[in-house]
């Protein structure tokens, strides 16, 4: 690994760890800076715009987001069951993809890979709530979501199992 390449990795953990502690918008590149020992100025060089972190932290997730979203389930409790699994594969990113990067954003360019990352959180939605939901189950979703969300970050922790029994009990409930 060149020196490059350790630099690279040293700032994508910093950006992961204090992303899903922060969140994307709370965490500069100077504080990405302050972590791994660098100037801004040698963090940008290596990711300009902050934008260039978040998706290179995600590129890895995305053939499983696609798997997710395009698997063949026979009911809800059984996508409910691949999401708690994926949330929790994914702990150190999914603050990035459910809020950060998926808030809606008046001036996001449509296409762009934040917009992609919106899709695809938006068609994860549409998936726990099916066709025509009621209010009801409208609600049930999004806070399933958010304690996926909430539940992985928090017990960064804990181990994963234990993190995953726990969410996939909790998600039942809903």
């Amino acid at each position: 690994m060149t020196t490059a390449d350790d630099t690279r990795t040293r700032i994508l953990a910093a950006a992961r760890e204090l992303f899903a502690e922060r969140g994307y918008a709370a965490t500069s590149l100077s504080d990405i800076a302050n972590a791994v020992g660098l100037t801004k100025t040698a963090v940008a060089y290596h990711f300009h715009p902050k934008d260039r972190l978040a998706i290179e932290l995600l590129s890895p997730v995305a053939g499983d987001i696609v798997a997710l979203l395009d698997g063949s389930y026979t009911d809800r409790a059984e996508f409910v069951e691949a999401l708690v699994g994926f949330a929790v594969r994914y702990r150190t990113v999914i603050r990035l993809f459910m809020e950060d990067l998926a808030a809606d954003d008046t001036s996001m360019t449509p296409g762009s890979e934040r917009d992609q990352i919106r899709t695809f959180r938006d068609e994860i939605y549409a998936k726990l709530v099916g066709d025509d939901p009621n209010p009801e189950t409208r609600l049930k979703s999004w806070a399933l979501l958010g304690a996926l969300q909430w539940g992985a970050v928090k017990t960064m922790d804990l181990p994963e199992e234990q993190v995953r029994d726990v969410l996939l009990a909790a998600a039942r409930a809903y």
